[in-house]
C-alpha cells in the first residue's frame, strides 16, 4: 500500500516538475534550465545523504555492469524531453504519452528480462491494459 502511495506522489511530482521546468526554460534556455534542475537535485541528494545515510559515496562505482551508472545521463535527457514535450503538447497530453511510453518500455524490459530484471511471462491482460491506455490518449486528443 505504501508503494502505491509513493508511486502516486512520484507521478504528481513529475507532472509539477515538468510544468516548473518548462516555465524556467522560458526565462533562460533548455540546457541552462536542465543544468539548474540537475544541480539542485544534486544538492538535495547530497543534503539528504548527509543527514540520513552517510555510507560511502564511492560505493556506487561498485555496480556491475558499469553501464548502470548512466542513470544520471539518462536523467538529463529525461529533463530535456519532458520540458520540450510539455512546451509543445501541454502538460496533460505530454504526461499521458510519457506514462504510456514508460509502461510500454517497462513491460518490454520485464518480458525480455533486460538489465537484470527478472523475466516475466507474456500476459494478454497487460497487453489489453496497454491498448486501453492508448485508446485513452486517442479519446483525450479529440475535441
Amino acid at each position: 500500500m505504501i508503494g502505491l502511495f509513493i508511486a502516486l506522489i512520484s507521478g504528481a511530482l513529475m507532472s509539477i516538475q515538468g510544468v516548473f521546468n518548462t516555465q524556467v526554460t522560458k526565462a533562460s534556455s533548455i540546457w541552462s534550465a536542465s543544468a539548474f534542475v540537475q544541480l539542485t537535485a544534486l544538492g538535495v541528494c547530497l543534503g539528504a545523504w548527509a543527514f540520513t545515510d552517510r555510507s560511502s559515496l564511492l560505493q556506487v562505482f561498485q555496480v556491475q555492469p558499469r553501464y548502470m551508472l548512466l542513470g544520471g545521463t539518462i536523467g538529463a535527457f529525461i529533463t530535456y524531453t519532458v520540458i520540450r514535450s510539455m512546451d509543445m503538447l501541454g502538460p496533460a497530453r505530454a504526461v499521458m504519452l510519457i506514462v504510456v511510453a514508460q509502461l510500454l518500455v517497462a513491460y518490454v524490459i520485464e518480458l525480455l528480462g533486460w538489465f537484470g530484471v527478472e523475466k516475466q511471462p507474456w500476459e494478454w491482460r497487460k497487453c489489453i491494459g496497454m491498448l486501453v491506455a492508448v485508446a485513452g490518449i486517442i479519446i483525450f486528443k479529440y475535441k
